[in-house]
């Protein structure tokens, strides 16, 4: 007689499929519509009305005018200094991603600083600056820096160029084109007088300014710089302005020579075979 045990194995348990034809509730279905409508309204109200969280969403037309309103509180905040407002660049090599290009907008200020006052004048000029931009300065391995946030991701940033003279800078950033940047015209005032005078000094020729950059000031004027570049330059240039700064420049340098006359700024940059001579009526600080 055989002895073998046949061994019995268990019935497969879990859940049973679902039977055939079987429905979701209707009250699933209608929250579910009821959620993905929702869902498209809050999105579109987002991209409607919310600010943009990253740079990449903020157009190079958009932060234009951020950029410019803040070259104009920075010439403010330079008070009685002299300052020279650089034409904006708009650079339009740089990619937002490998498959998106972008361009960068900067404007610069440079001011005429007496030499070993550097730190001083950007400590005075951050706390002249609005608040919101918690505009600060520290010290570097290469010298005071000066940082700020204009808002919508506009930085600016600040730092001594040369002996005698600190140069400010606006930058966006690479971010979308939209529409462009336009930096608006204006048309030349007493800067210009100003400009054609040194430039006699100098033995250049006269005529128009070569460029005219402005930006808008707080209080709602107009801060304009008209610049020409006199070459070559027959006297010293500080021999032949000192004149006209009434013996009495704000900074002489080997590089830089600056002055002011009847309210407006004059920054002459020595260079090796040239002069480029700036005039700026700048904004009441």
């Amino acid at each position: 007689m055989s002895s073998a045990v046949h061994a019995e194995y268990p019935s497969p348990t879990g859940p049973r499929p679902p039977a055939t034809g079987s429905r979701l509730p209707r009250w699933l279905i209608a929250a579910t519509a009821l959620w993905a409508v929702l869902l498209a309204g809050l999105t579109w109200r987002s991209v409607a009305e919310d600010p943009p969280t990253v740079r990449e969403q903020r157009t190079l037309s958009q932060a234009g005018p951020v950029v410019d309103g803040a070259i104009g509180e920075l010439v403010a905040a330079a008070g009685g200094g002299v300052p020279a407002l650089s034409p904006p660049e708009v650079d339009r090599g740089c990619r937002i991603s490998p498959f998106a290009d972008g361009a960068s907008l900067t404007r610069a200020v440079d001011l005429a600083a007496p030499v070993g006052e550097e730190r001083a004048l950007l400590e005075q000029i951050a706390e002249r600056l609005p608040e919101r931009w918690r505009a600060g300065v520290r010290l570097t391995p290469e010298g005071p820096r000066l940082r700020g946030d204009a808002g919508e991701f506009v930085t600016v940033t600040g730092r001594p160029a040369t002996d005698g003279r600190i140069r400010f800078t606006v930058d966006t950033g690479c971010r979308p084109v939209g529409d462009d940047y336009s930096a608006g015209s204006a048309a030349a005032g007493p800067e210009a007088d100003a400009l054609a005078e040194a430039v006699r000094a100098l033995n250049g020729r006269p005529g128009g300014p070569d460029s005219v950059t402005s930006a808008p000031c707080p209080g709602g004027a107009t801060a304009r710089t008209v610049r020409a570049v006199v070459d070559p330059v027959a006297a010293t240039p500080q021999a032949a302005l000192a004149p006209l700064a009434g013996g009495t420049p704000v900074v002489e340098t080997p590089e830089v020579y600056a002055y002011r006359r009847a309210g407006v700024a004059v920054l002459a940059d020595l260079q090796p075979d040239r002069v480029v001579v700036s005039a700026t009526t700048g904004c009441a600080g």
